[in-house]
């Protein structure tokens, strides 16, 4: 397929939902049969977007730039993959909390239909992109849809980046992010026995290392940790970082180049606070749900972490989307396979926070 001309991002937005939009027999018309690898084979409408990138010269997540045009070059593809207009919300402020480091950028989310005259749940979320390329406007959408389809308010947090601010700055900003949530839970609306933690690849990373601050601090625990694609242990590569290291938008090159901008020389990547992973006791800690994409390089390890919560006696579960891709809960406005599963994601969420009491039937 010949590369595409430079489009405008509302008009890639409008290619995107029309191509991904097609029946799958008219996408592989277009695009060819998708590949089978591991036994799982690609869904048809992200087999018809990685088409499309490769056609307008993209590869993966950072397509080799450095750190600053890697972060407009990640702006500019969540920005074509959002709702348009936003899906509404009742009420979204932005707040700035304190932090180690100094202030720390918030974006609160309350949706439609909260009954006013009780707290209601909250996620604190926090986004991915490698410790290095997201920030609060690439997971606005993954937020909002959350906050609308789960019935909960979202705290999202605007950790610090590497390479700037490298380990263990995002880490501190993001246990400041959810001390602040439950110690401030009363003036957000919230309810302090339904606050949960949540994130999506280096995000999902953070909130398992929150969840196991808590525990080692003694003090509140999250109700739940929602893990979608986490990174848990940049120590080793299991096999699904080798077996789909290209081709599949987040490369190998992507996670080497983020690890290495974010992991300062010397630093142990067996420190829990990088490998959770690699934690020796991992009991204690709050219920999981942990959802991976069939081809992506963090697959093997968010379903080995989540193998080892059970292990410890923790309550969890783990879910696999086979035909999926890393990045999904970033493109629920133009996939219909992304958008079924971040709706499983959202009744999880739902679920666990439902009430104080059914928190731990996740």
């Amino acid at each position: 397929m010949a590369e595409l001309p430079r489009l405008s991002v509302a008009a890639e937005h409008r290619l995107l939902k029309a191509v991904l939009g097609l029946s799958p027999r008219v996408q592989r018309r277009l695009f060819g049969p998708p590949p089978s690898i591991d036994g799982q084979t690609l869904a048809m409408d992200m087999h018809a977007l990685i088409s499309l990138a490769k056609s307008a010269g993209t590869h993966s997540f950072t397509n080799g730039l450095p750190p600053r045009e890697a972060r407009a070059f990640n702006r500019r593809g969540a920005a074509a993959a959002t709702a348009r207009p936003p899906l509404p919300m009742e009420r979204v402020q932005g707040l700035q909390i304190p932090g180690q480091g100094g202030s720390i950028p918030v974006r609160h989310y309350r949706p439609l239909g909260l009954p006013v005259e009780e707290p209601a749940p909250l996620l604190v979320f926090l986004h991915g992109g490698g410790w290095v390329i997201g920030d609060l406007d690439t997971h606005d959408g993954v937020c909002r849809f959350l906050a609308a389809v789960a019935g909960v308010q979202v705290l999202s947090v605007g950790y610090r980046l590497a390479p700037e601010h490298p380990f263990p700055a995002p880490i501190e900003d993001a246990w400041s992010g959810f001390a602040w949530a439950v110690e401030n839970a009363a003036s957000l609306g919230a309810d302090p026995a339904r606050i949960a933690v949540g994130g999506d690849s280096a995000g999902g990373n953070m909130a398992a290392v929150v969840s196991l601050l808590a525990r080692e601090g003694g003090g509140t625990q999250p109700a739940m940790q929602l893990l979608i694609y986490p990174v848990t242990d940049p120590a080793e590569d299991m096999p699904s970082r080798l077996l789909f290291a290209d081709g599949f938008m987040l490369t190998k090159a992507d996670m080497d180049y983020f690890e290495g901008m974010y992991l300062p020389p010397g630093t142990d990547r067996e420190d829990p606070r990088i490998s959770i992973f690699q934690t020796a006791d991992l009991s204690g800690l709050a219920p999981a749900y942990i959802t991976t994409a069939g081809f992506d390089p963090l697959r093997d390890e968010g379903e080995a972490y989540g193998l080892r919560l059970r292990d410890a006696g923790n309550r969890v579960a783990v879910r696999r989307h086979p035909g999926l891709i890393h990045g999904f809960a970033n493109q629920t406005a133009v996939s219909r396979s992304s958008r079924a599963a971040m709706h499983e994601v959202a009744g999880a969420l739902r679920m666990g926070l439902a009430t104080p009491t059914l928190s731990a039937a996740v």
